[in-house]
């Protein structure tokens, strides 16, 4: 049908004035034949640029589709599913409303590079992608009005160095990317009114921006946090919100299971000893500087390898590796040969089935402990005595120990031992005798697997591990340990307390579900669950530190050794 020129006029309205709602343009033609256009949602500033100046031409060389209305310059779409795609090149204006596509994906409109208007309001979009306007190098007006936009990506708006009005009023937008707005060299106006902006960290950047830019920009109120709600951001003199953030990220696996993790520094150089019973041998491992990886350096074969445990003495390493058969050894690093050597063997007669080795320094003299956790265990102290380590003093007989814990009390050397058969035991060093003598026990903490010590601003802390029911976390106070914390733990074998760069974590492993990692909440005084790693069934979680990167060491009995990197996140990113 043929039709004369149809014109409609509405009156000019600037971004700030604009207001939404339904409205109901009727125009008439000289023809007399009426077209009708309900376009819901809509600001009328928006409406002011779409030139809804309805000509229909003799001769048309594309079908407009159904839900659209199409003029040779221009395209209005109402409740289209799609943007479509058979458009001439020339067209400079397109409005897509209440459509029910719910993402604005890269290069959506890159076949109408003519775009000066885009206007694509109240539709269903929950997201804008990277590079979503590629190829519209000529828009200069881009409106995305009443969506449901709660983010956009960090390079959203790339290339548009020729728009001058952006608005993204009435979305969801809790907080926007640093840079987003980079590529928008000509930008005069921005509208981002109706959104849910939370004045956080993330926002720290839009807050130097708005105090920078030469754009007009729209009042940006805060949805929160609460202390803020209401506020305008660009009042604020700054955020002090914390704008960094921590995670584990996966760096290297080790195809063989292990059993306990040990690290070790010498001459400048980071080392780890791995026992792995299944191959029966106690690997070493070097950091290496150039790959950025943990290598193999030496090997300790043995029988039935269960710990492998680093004592530095002066100039000297040597490495006490526990077997379940054969008896246990120590080897001695040999530098001539680059390697271990073994050094001497440990009386099999002491340690029947050794599970855990603690060493430690009381004043100048060096001991280790093995914790023996047979029927007939015999738990042993160790010394050196500038020759070698001889059997120094015999502890906890008959009670199937787990684990030993070197700490001190009040400034006193103290050994705990952990045992599945009753409470831990608490040993206190006698400086007459130079001997432990047993001094107290930790009520209520039966079958406990694993105790491990740790500092928060120099107060101290234990980690009780138990296999049944919750693990706890212990404070020294008033000479006594308090039970400050219980951890959901069913399956867990042990529960690694560590830090880095200043922020404390616990790591709980478990044989039938993921691990968690939780990190230490200052304001709660306690720990909160923070992320969650799947290892199977594991048994240390080790930390290591080497060129200014953290790492942690996962021991499996049943899968893989995977080591995590710690990482910095940039929230405001």
């Amino acid at each position: 049908m043929l039709m004369s020129a149809i014109r409609c006029s509405i009156p000019w309205c600037r971004v700030r004035g604009c207001c939404s709602g339904v409205f109901v343009i009727t125009c008439t033609a000289v023809s007399g034949i009426k077209m009708l256009s309900l376009i819901k949602g809509v600001s009328l500033f928006s409406l002011l640029f779409l030139g809804l100046v309805s000509r229909v031409h003799a001769k048309r060389s594309f079908r407009c589709p159904s839900s659209c209305t199409c003029t040779k310059e221009s395209i209005i779409c109402v409740g289209s599913s799609s943007v479509p795609r058979a458009f001439p090149n020339d067209i400079n204006s397109l409005s897509v409303v209440n459509g029910t596509f719910n993402e604005i994906k890269e290069g959506m409109f890159s076949h109408m590079p003519s775009l000066q208007l885009l206007l694509l309001n109240s539709n269903a979009f929950s997201s804008i992608k990277d590079d979503a306007f590629s190829g519209l190098l000529r828009l200069e007006y881009l409106f995305i009005e009443n969506n449901k936009i709660e983010a956009t990506s960090k390079h959203s708006f790339r290339g548009l160095r020729d728009l001058t009005h952006l608005s993204l009023a009435n979305n969801n937008i809790k907080f926007l990317p640093r840079e987003v707005f980079s590529d928008l060299d000509s930008l005069i106006e921005l509208d981002l009114r109706g959104n849910s902006i939370e004045c956080d960290c993330k926002s720290k950047w839009l807050l130097v921006w708005l105090k920078t830019t030469n754009a007009t920009v729209s009042d940006v109120y805060c949805a929160g946090p609460a202390e803020l709600k209401g506020k305008k951001l660009s009042d604020l003199q700054s955020l002090n919100h914390e704008c960094t953030s921590t995670d584990f990220v996966l760096h290297q696996t080790l195809a063989f299971q292990s059993l306990s993790v040990d690290t070790f520094d010498y001459k400048n150089d980071v080392y780890v000893a791995i026992a792995q019973p299944n191959m029966e041998n106690c690997m070493v491992l070097e950091w290496d500087h150039i790959e950025m990886n943990f290598r193999s350096y030496d090997n300790i074969t043995g029988q039935s390898i269960v710990g492998c445990k680093a004592i530095l003495i002066e100039d000297q390493i040597f490495i006490v590796v526990a077997q379940l058969f054969g008896g246990s050894h120590i080897y001695k690093y040999d530098e001539s040969q680059t390697k271990f050597t073994k050094f001497q063997d440990i009386e099999v007669s002491k340690i029947s089935k050794p599970n855990d080795i603690e060493a430690f320094q009381i004043d100048t003299e060096w001991f280790f402990v093995i914790a023996d956790s047979s029927k007939a265990g015999l738990s042993t102290l160790y010394k050196w005595n500038a020759k070698g380590f001889y059997s120094y003093q015999s502890l906890h007989e008959w009670f199937r120990d787990t684990d030993s814990e070197f700490v001190e009390l009040d400034g006193k050397p103290h050994l705990i031992l952990a045992s599945r058969s009753q409470v831990p035991v608490i040993f206190q060093w006698n400086k007459s005798s130079k001997k432990f003598t047993q001094q107290s026990e930790i009520p209520n903490m039966e079958d406990v697997v694993a105790v491990k010590s740790f500092q928060i601003k120099n107060e101290l802390y234990l980690a009780l591990t138990r296999f049944i029911g919750d693990s706890k976390v212990l404070k020294w106070s008033n000479k006594q340990f308090v039970d400050i914390q219980s951890v959901p733990s069913r399956g867990s074998m042990i529960m690694q307390p560590f830090s880095f760069k200043e922020r404390h974590y616990l790591a709980l492993g478990s044989d039938y579900t993921f691990s968690q990692i939780y990190i230490w909440d200052e304001e709660k005084k306690l720990f909160v669950r923070f992320k969650e790693i799947y290892i199977q069934a594991p048994r240390s979680f080790t930390a290591v530190s080497t060129d200014r990167r953290d790492f942690i060491f996962t021991s499996s009995f049943k899968g893989y050794t995977q080591i995590f990197e710690h990482t910095i996140v940039d929230l405001s990113l």
